[in-house]
């Protein structure tokens, strides 16, 4: 059913970006509606230990920090809708907006939908995703203290994540798929300069091993088309790519060649007035929870000024 009420702040997705947004915004009494999206609480529902979020001595699992950060927000009155966005209509103002369960108006938009990791497609890769595989060697690295892991991938990401990783790990094995990596060149020589790093030229995985962990993965030589079992690697680490998830904005919003939405510099304002973007949906340097939950908050500020400017809510 439509919704005839026009809501002064609507919220796409319900990660650390969205929930955030939604708790400055609740505070100051514009009744934000977020719309939790496909999944709920983004990429931290996917993690196990989350250690470097501040406020949390011990760590705190990632479901259990989104959950914590939910009630939180609902306390001040934040109404939620599991649903997601399909289509918005920016060409009058208030916007329009379709969801999948029907329409509403907004005053102002923040769009806080995220950007889902590239996974390879394999049979056991999402099973052990959490305890084993991953796509943040920055969340994950220090769970594989002394270990020997895996990261697949041949850009400036998969160098830098290999790299990092070398803190941690006694070794890392770099899967690149081609004969040369795509790295810039500063990264390619970093990487074949690490003695911690042993690059594994056109190599790729062709499934994780493990019942309740990796306890290793099987690797494909795509010039011999052999495969084996390296029962050695405890972690496989996935720096192929993010995916924004822009698509019902992206065709009246600023973007760049990867969908991720542009916003003002030290800003999170679109080209379009009263709409606005925060977290990995516009953030695709840093892709973090902390960096994330400060963006939210610049979100819902600069939504609570525009809302004065244009005469109150």
């Amino acid at each position: 059913m439509s919704d005839p009420r026009i809501e002064n702040v609507v919220i796409f997705g319900s990660g650390p970006a969205g929930l955030t947004a939604a708790l400055y915004a609740a505070r100051a009494n514009l009744e934000p509606i977020v719309y939790e999206g496909v999944e709920p609480g983004g990429q931290l529902m996917t993690t196990t230990e989350v250690e470097n979020f501040p406020g949390h001595e011990n760590g705190i699992m990632g479901p259990e920090l989104m959950e914590v950060m939910k009630k939180q927000v609902e306390r001040f009155g934040t109404r939620f809708v599991l649903d997601e966005c399909t289509a918005v209509d920016f060409s009058q103002w208030p916007y329009r907006f379709t969801t999948s369960q029907g329409q509403g108006q907004a005053r102002t938009i923040i769009i806080a939908t995220g950007a889902s990791a590239r996974y390879l497609g394999l049979p056991n890769e999402l099973r052990l995703r959490g305890h084993g595989v991953s796509a943040c060697a920055t969340c994950d690295g220090f769970f594989f203290r002394g270990q020997e892991i895996a990261v697949v991938g041949g850009g400036d990401s998969a160098a830098e994540e290999a790299g990092f990783l070398t803190r941690f790990a006694s070794k890392v094995h770099l899967l690149v798929r081609r004969d040369k990596l795509r790295a810039s060149k500063i990264m390619q020589d970093r990487v074949l300069a690490n003695p911690k790093i042993q690059v594994h030229w056109n190599h790729g995985v062709a499934d994780v091993l493990g019942e309740k962990q990796v306890e290793g993965i099987r690797v494909q030589d795509y010039v011999t088309g052999q495969v084996a079992d390296w029962t050695q690697i405890k972690g496989l680490f996935l720096a192929i790519g993010h995916t924004p998830n822009s698509r019902p904005f992206v065709h009246a919003l600023d973007h760049d060649e990867q969908g991720y939405l542009v916003t003002a510099p030290g800003a999170t304002r679109t080209n379009l007035p009263g709409v606005f973007a925060c977290g990995d949906v516009q953030d695709r340097h840093w892709r973090q929870a902390i960096t994330a939950a400060g963006t939210g908050c610049m979100a819902a500020l600069e939504a609570e000024r525009w809302l004065e400017g244009q005469g109150g809510h």
